[in-house]
């Protein structure tokens, strides 16, 4: 059940989100950069401590085998991905170490992965790494860390526990990841909670994801997907590494296709009265099929349902008009860019009152 009261939170304020199903792996040995560089897409040897990207695992035919986070703590790689394959992954990865010293540990059930989203998502991780009488970072300095970037800290819990904090956007705007030992998760969830954050599940969370336009593997994006379908190649691949597993097609369709693919990940926006399609619903243009529905959720900001789906290149354009069938029932859209709700969430928030209560004061 969606709870308005959890979206405010992360849209106007701090919401926690336990983040714990997603997977995780932990690579250590000295070539663990370099062991990556060969298999994703994005430049994992130009990462030095405390840094991060984003990047795909990609067949030979450039098909996506899956999307992860790698940020290099500066002890190990911690790879943050789909807990639905991260076992897969994991299996795929060891299968190619060979006289590398890289060792790959699947630390999905030890490690906790707490999140904190939300324009004061910054005070309420400085307050709870400063329990206890330690020197808290300060706010400004933890909102300026760029995306992936990460810190260790010890959190003064008892007694005080190694805790690496992660800087995110997955939702649109301020967030962090909280890794920390799983038999520590509980307090540090409660300490996150006294600093302020509200609990956030899983439906609150998804309405933030699909208006903030980021696609998830599973949804969004499969095995059948080319990582330029969905839209991520700005983020997730370098054009200037060397090879790479898959690269060959990625190449092949920017140089000699000038990036167009069949098909692209679009956002949708329907009219305010219109049902949220479900997933897997037809999208047409007269009497030809473009596509489906992947993602759609009502969005409380822009007071209407809005969408993720795949449409024909021929369709992609802002302001295209489409027709969304389920069943008997159609309902007009319109391709929207995306995100949805982006920076300037706060002027549209100015225009349209979600609700009459003000959010919670930090």
């Amino acid at each position: 059940m969606f709870s308005l009261e959890q979206y405010r939170a992360v849209r106007e304020g701090a919401g926690l989100v336990n983040r714990s199903d997603r997977g995780r792996l932990r690579l250590t040995g000295q070539d663990r950069r370099e062991y990556l560089q060969g298999l994703l897409t994005n430049d994992i040897v130009a990462l030095s401590a405390g840094s991060g990207c984003y990047a795909c695992l990609l067949t030979a035919q450039g098909r996506m085998i899956a999307d992860m986070y790698v940020v290099e703590t500066g002890e190990a790689i911690l790879m943050d991905l789909e807990g639905d394959v991260s076992a897969r992954v994991g299996e795929h990865l060891e299968q190619f170490v060979f006289s590398e010293d890289v060792e790959v540990s699947d630390v999905s059930r030890s490690v906790a992965q707490l999140g904190v989203f939300g324009p004061h998502a910054a005070k309420v991780v400085s307050r709870v790494l400063g329990a206890h009488g330690s020197a808290p970072p300060n706010p400004v300095v933890l909102e300026a860390l760029r995306v992936l970037e990460n810190r260790m800290w010890e959190w003064r819990g008892t007694p005080a526990v190694p805790l690496t904090v992660v800087r995110r956007d997955d939702l649109g705007g301020l967030g962090f990841d909280l890794l920390i030992d799983v038999e520590h998760s509980d307090a540090l969830a409660r300490a996150i909670t006294d600093a302020g954050a509200v609990r956030v599940d899983a439906a609150a969370a998804e309405v933030c994801r699909v208006e903030s336009g980021r696609p998830v593997f599973g949804k969004d994006m499969t095995e059948d997907t080319i990582p330029l379908e969905a839209g991520i190649e700005d983020r997730a691949i370098s054009l200037t590494k060397g090879c790479y597993v898959g690269q060959e097609i990625i190449i092949r369709v920017l140089h000699r296709g000038h990036g167009r693919v069949a098909r692209r990940l679009v956002g949708l926006t329907l009219d305010p009265g219109a049902a949220v399609p479900t997933p897997g619903s037809a999208i047409r243009s007269g009497d030809r099929e473009l596509g489906s529905i992947t993602s759609a959720v009502w969005s409380p900001v822009l007071e209407r349902p809005i969408a993720l789906g795949y449409v024909h290149r021929n369709f992609v354009e802002p302001a295209t008009a489409v027709t969304i069938v389920a069943g008997a029932q159609s309902s007009p859209a319109v391709v929207t860019r995306l995100p949805f709700v982006g920076p300037l969430f706060t002027e549209v928030q100015e225009t349209r009152r979600i609700h009459s209560e003000k959010p919670k004061h930090f």
